[in-house]
């Protein structure tokens, strides 16, 4: 479980009201859809637990050199997606019919 505490401290709160304002509190994944949702989320594309270095940087350089964002606008559904929260769970069949 990542440390929470991070997400309380005046850069964070100060660096995601940045964000939102930068992407017009939309939702970027569904503004990539074709439609609108408001965003109350940013998202960190390069995950925090894996990359604690980016977790105050709006950007990144990917490995062929390319600057691309590490904090993104999102709606709650779509981060959920994004971690995978609500991904239902994979069951076996009840029968070999599958009925």
């Amino acid at each position: 479980m990542p440390d929470l505490s991070f997400y309380k401290t005046y850069e964070w709160k100060k660096l995601r009201k940045e964000v939102l304002k930068h992407d017009k509190h939309e939702c970027q994944l569904c503004k990539k859809r074709g439609y609108y949702r408001r965003a109350n989320t940013v998202h960190h594309v390069m995950s925090i637990e894996e990359y604690p270095e980016l977790a105050l940087f709006k950007t990144y350089v990917d490995k062929d050199g390319k600057e691309k964002r590490n904090l993104i606008s999102l709606c709650r559904e779509c981060h959920e997606r994004e971690h995978e929260y609500r991904h239902p769970e994979k069951s076996e069949p009840l029968t070999p019919e599958r009925w």
